[in-house]
């Protein structure tokens, strides 16, 4: 069984079963755990059809690799993208509403990318991009701490992130990346219409190229001694000041 097959965590098997419970094959819970959390779960494994094995702890702990299971694990078919980078355009262009995109240039510690999907869900951000290449996919430790925006966001892998850009551009969102050398603060940029945000990786920040297809490049304003903010942490205020404007 590859890890890429795994899905643990009450929040992130919850929402799995949610969402996608035609994906799951069958379920683990730990033995002798019987509370009210555990209990939702077993109810959406109930009405799936779902098999629920009870197995001890340390199977869980076993099949997680050391990963935080909070006594439940899900067997899932082998991973699929919920859109695939030819259906971008069409997904975006039929959504009636001016499409909220985020991009993220490299980011490869699954904690921060699981970070970044969890507030990406919850700004209510239609897709997420990120290249094949040079980025985190869609593990269980990205899963588990998205907390369920795994199952609920789009996350995309694209070949060819500058070409991804050019064909957003195309579709006529303003792409605006984030960078500590760009003259303007975030706070004065437009940021109501049609619009991908791109962030930029750990550390390096956005690729040349990468910063060459935006339309505008902004920065956060930094008061104290620290240079930059960790991406996740960047990704939450550049998001929500979109939505703090767009609602506006």
């Amino acid at each position: 069984m590859s890890e890429q097959n795994l899905v643990y965590g009450l929040h992130a098997v919850e929402a799995l079963l949610k969402n996608s419970a035609d994906s799951v094959l069958s379920l683990m819970v730990m033995d002798g755990r019987r509370d009210e959390r555990l209990n939702a779960v077993l109810q959406l494994a109930k009405a799936a059809g779902l098999n629920v094995a009870a197995v001890p702890k340390a199977e869980l702990d076993k099949r997680c690799g050391g990963g935080r299971h909070q006594g439940v694990l899900a067997l899932v078919r082998g991973e699929a993208p919920k859109l695939s980078e030819n259906e971008l355009g069409d997904y975006l262009a039929n959504l009636g509403v001016p499409p909220f995109v985020l991009v993220l240039d490299g980011v490869t510690d699954p904690h921060n990318l699981g970070a970044c999907l969890r507030t990406a869900d919850a700004a209510g951000v239609h897709a997420v991009l990120v290249p094949k290449d040079r980025s985190a996919s869609l593990t269980p430790v990205v899963r588990k701490v998205a907390c369920g925006a795994a199952e609920a966001v789009p996350l995309i892998q694209v070949t060819n992130l500058a070409r991804a850009l050019r064909e957003l551009k195309d579709a006529g969102l303003w792409i605006v990346g984030t960078a500590g050398e760009a003259d303007d603060e975030l706070y004065a940029a437009d940021l109501r219409g049609p619009l991908a945000l791109v962030m930029g990786a750990e550390g390096a920040g956005m690729r040349r190229l990468t910063k060459e297809h935006c339309d505008a490049l902004v920065k956060l304003p930094m008061a104290g001694t620290v240079s930059s903010l960790n991406v996740s942490v960047a990704t939450g205020v550049c998001l929500y000041e979109a939505v703090r404007q767009r609602r506006s």
